[in-house]
């Protein structure tokens, strides 16, 4: 049997604690200041200073003294699946930290999988443009900062249903994770290798929850009937087990940050190894080798409606979509999408981003008993409550800005070619400055026909509520264009008009 041991690296940007109860919203500032504004770096540094020293350096060693240990016998292999935000992390707090995982991708022993750059539930979205974009920007990062290319896909907190299957599979990937939930098993075991329904060629492995759990969570619980958990005890229980491969899949702040280096968690990282390897029935396996070695024994069936998570008792997403706050907060920041890619401004798609970060809804958690006590673990706020306060009020302060910047109209503006639906071209905007982007690639005969009836001056005096712009527009009517030339006049008039919108709004400090 092959043990894959793979390890979920991840550190969020945290919301500002003091946001809204030191009255942030609204001021005046400049673009370069949005960042600040909204996150508290200060935190984030000492969070990640701090775990860099108890954990993931330290940690790492351990690894790379084990491969460097066995490099001529049975091979020790792990996986890691580092986030997006996490590199930006070690790029701005401790570069030392990313040069021990190109390292570690050097020795040929470890693989690094794929995942959402911004450990955001974007999977989940209506359509799949945003999710496969934070996927190709990850996939950019990992191999312009660890030097490898990911064929494995693990999607934030394993989420998983049979539509994101698809989309994986589609992207080109060998495989991917998912949780062993025992209602989808239906009493199979989840140390084998599944392919995925609906797919032709994607396969599935399932992390044993049960085994990741007695290291991630009992390791250093004295009430727990198996402390202290040793190395040759927990291999043992690998040996016990009968499949194709086991899958142990912890958060690796488990090996000095959740568990600290007194409880004795490292050394057990760096001696069950050994145990592992000392007979012959158990091997260590990436999990790309595991994909590539095994047929599936059956098909994973898990419809939208019952996605399933590594989060809680449940294991479905109510650990983030869980409650009215939570949802109030995920639907406001993903129905921003189409503003937000209106304005095509770095800055404001990037802290748009920052804000999907999956933390931010997983510290709004309220349901009571152990899983209470796990999500208040990583939260930085006194109570869920604080934490909805908080995030959604940065979040209105953001959409406000992003609003003025884009120009956005009280009501989206649809191209049509003609009367009647069958003549609607798809396009649409919602913003001046979407509008301007839609007619330098909308056919011609729609803004004809737009031009011709006024709807351009209506929708400015209407939706855009600016007298000044439906005069502007009116005034090209008269002019009685057509073809190209219609087209480049009012861009060229929707264009100096924006332009001077947002001249004022800077002055103003909107952003």
């Amino acid at each position: 049997m092959d043990v894959v041991f793979t390890f979920e690296v991840h550190q969020p940007f945290r919301v500002r604690g003091d946001f809204f109860w030191e009255r942030r919203m609204y001021q005046r500032l400049s673009m370069t200041e949005l960042f600040d504004h909204y996150f508290d770096e200060g935190l984030d540094r000492k969070v990640f200073e701090r775990v860099s020293r108890k954990c993931y350096l330290p940690a790492n060693n351990v690894v790379l003294d084990l491969i460097d240990e066995f490099k001529r016998e049975k091979k020790v292999k792990v996986a890691y699946s580092l986030s997006g935000v996490f590199l930006e992390q070690c790029e701005r707090y401790n570069k030392d930290v990313v040069e021990s995982f190109r390292q570690l991708a050097e020795t040929g022993c470890v693989e690094f999988l794929e995942q959402t750059y911004f450990h955001s539930l974007c999977s989940l979205y209506p359509t799949v443009d945003e999710f496969t974009e934070q996927v190709e920007m990850h996939r950019k990062t990992i191999e312009d900062l660890i030097h490898f290319t990911p064929s494995v896909f693990e999607n934030t907190e394993l989420l998983y249903n049979n539509a994101i299957a698809k989309i994986v599979e589609k992207a080109g990937y060998l495989g991917m994770f998912a949780e062993g939930v025992e209602r989808v098993l239906g009493g199979r075991s989840p140390n084998y290798v599944y392919s995925a329904k609906g797919c032709d060629s994607l396969k599935v492995l399932l992390r044993n929850y049960q085994l990741t759990d007695d290291i991630g969570f009992r390791f250093s619980s004295r009430k727990w009937s198996e402390w202290p958990l040793e190395a040759h005890k927990y291999a043992s229980w690998l040996l016990g087990l009968e499949g194709q491969c086991v899958n142990i899949f912890p958060d690796y702040e488990t090996f000095g940050e959740h568990h600290w280096p007194e409880t004795g968690i490292q050394d057990f990282l760096a001696q069950l190894p050994r145990e592992i390897l000392k007979g012959e029935r158990l091997n260590m396996a990436t999990p790309s080798e595991v994909l590539s070695k095994y047929n599936p024994v059956g098909e994973l069936d898990v419809p939208e409606l019952a996605t399933t998570s590594w989060a809680d008792e449940k294991r479905d997403t109510s650990g983030w979509l869980g409650n009215t706050m939570q949802w109030a907060y995920y639907k406001t920041t993903r129905d921003l999408a189409p503003l937000v890619k209106e304005s095509r401004n770095s800055v404001f798609v990037k802290l748009w981003r920052y804000f999907q970060e999956s933390d931010h809804l997983h510290y709004m958690f309220t349901s009571e008993g152990g899983p209470r006590e796990v999500h208040e673990y990583f939260s930085h706020y006194r109570t869920p409550t604080d934490a909805f306060v908080t995030c959604l009020s940065a979040l209105m302060d953001y959409e406000e800005r992003l609003r003025q910047y884009i120009v956005t109209g009280n009501t989206p503006f649809k191209f049509f070619t003609g009367v009647g639906e069958t003549a609607y071209t798809g396009k649409i905007a919602y913003s001046l400055n979407g509008f301007i982007e839609v007619l330098s690639i909308v056919d011609e005969k729609s803004i004809e026909f737009h031009d011709e009836r006024g709807d351009f001056e209506s929708w400015a005096q209407h939706s855009l509520r600016d007298e000044g712009l439906k005069t502007k527009f009116q005034g090209i009517r008269k002019l009685g264009l057509r073809g190209d030339g219609l087209r480049k006049k009012v861009m060229q008039m929707a264009k100096r008009h924006l332009r001077k919108l947002q001249l004022i709004n800077r002055r103003l400090g909107q952003y």
